[in-house]
């Protein structure tokens, strides 16, 4: 089977899974955005997903992404940043993500903003939420996302679209998703345009879409678990 095959196979799957989770939540599978995480997968992958349909993609690390999209150039792509992101990076994902997923500090954001300022440019980000307030893995904890909210509102190069949200581990991923749901709910109080719900993984997209998902990032489901750096 070639490698076009097998993720022709593996898309029409993962399309099948969104639909019956759509259908039992009574919802319109157009609401919500199929996210490829491309990460340690190579170019030529992305190139035959998009040639498959895909548009969105999403990175978590600069370095590869940069090099990723660079030689996708030529492809009406939209490129995630969903990963951790250092401070002294955030000049250079300005440069190649549309959309910044994992924005989880005010020091983060006060980075972005200087570095969107220094280049007269303007992103969309989501705000990174930690369900279980752990924040090793990286994330606000819900209690603090208004005032980071307050301050990317306060913005005029950054615009919040959203938050994404990771399950917590040992924690059933339609509770945690409900907890995100009604933070997101308060959120939008003051930030109607916070429409972006990014949750849900390979192992859990059907929780995550009974809950109101409106992206779902799905990598192994959908490019297999051996990923290979691309050049």
């Amino acid at each position: 089977m070639s490698r076009e095959e097998e993720l022709r196979l593996n898309l029409a799957e993962v399309r099948a899974r969104i639909d019956k989770a759509c259908e039992a939540a009574r919802r319109d599978p157009a609401e919500v955005t199929l996210l490829a995480v491309t990460k340690t997968f190579p170019a030529s992958d992305v190139r035959l997903l998009h040639g498959l349909g895909l548009r969105d993609f999403a990175e978590n690390k600069d370095q590869e992404a940069r090099a990723k999209v660079a030689d996708l150039g030529d492809l009406d792509a939209n490129w995630r940043m969903v990963g951790r992101l250092q401070r002294n990076k955030a000049r250079s994902v300005l440069t190649w993500a549309d959309r910044i997923d994992s924005v989880d500090s005010t020091r983060l954001v006060d980075a972005l903003v200087a570095a969107a300022a220094k280049d007269g440019v303007h992103r969309d980000v989501l705000i990174q939420v930690s369900i279980d307030g752990d924040t090793a893995r990286g994330g606000c904890p819900v209690p603090d996302l208004p005032d980071l909210a307050a301050r990317i509102g306060r913005s005029s190069e950054l615009r919040l679209r959203g938050v994404m949200a990771v399950a917590p581990l040992g924690r059933y991923p339609g509770e945690a998703f409900a907890l995100l749901k009604g933070a997101v709910t308060r959120l939008r109080d003051d930030h109607p345009d916070a429409t972006v719900i990014s949750a849900g993984m390979s192992g859990d997209l059907e929780d995550a879409i009974a809950w109101g998902s409106t992206c779902v990032r799905v990598g192994t489901a959908l490019l297999g678990s051996r990923g290979l750096t691309s050049p």
